[in-house]
């Protein structure tokens, strides 16, 4: 059974609600609820059509968060193109 081990980290079910709230990216809020789903006995299937996710992909999400912690589902942009907003502020 799929198990978010928040007591290892000093928290409860309900911070990962907290947080998932507050985050500030939508995918950080989307990984966090998703902790948060499954610690109240939802599953990785469950959880993985609610949010249109491979339950391969929710499931990495506990595994990540139970071996690195609550950092480990603050997302970061990694790769591809930089946003527009970038392209557009640099000088020619």
């Amino acid at each position: 059974m799929l198990t978010v081990h928040t007591a290892r980290w000093q928290q409860e079910a309900e911070d990962l609600r907290a947080q998932a709230l507050t985050a500030a990216h939508p995918r950080s809020r989307e990984r966090l609820m998703a902790l948060y789903e499954i610690s109240q006995g939802s599953n990785a299937t469950q959880v993985g059509l609610k949010t249109a996710r491979n339950p391969q992909t929710v499931m990495q999400w506990v595994h990540r968060y139970n071996a690195v912690g609550p950092e480990a589902m603050q997302y970061r942009r990694s790769g591809g193109h930089p946003p527009l907003w970038v392209l557009r502020s640099k000088p020619l």
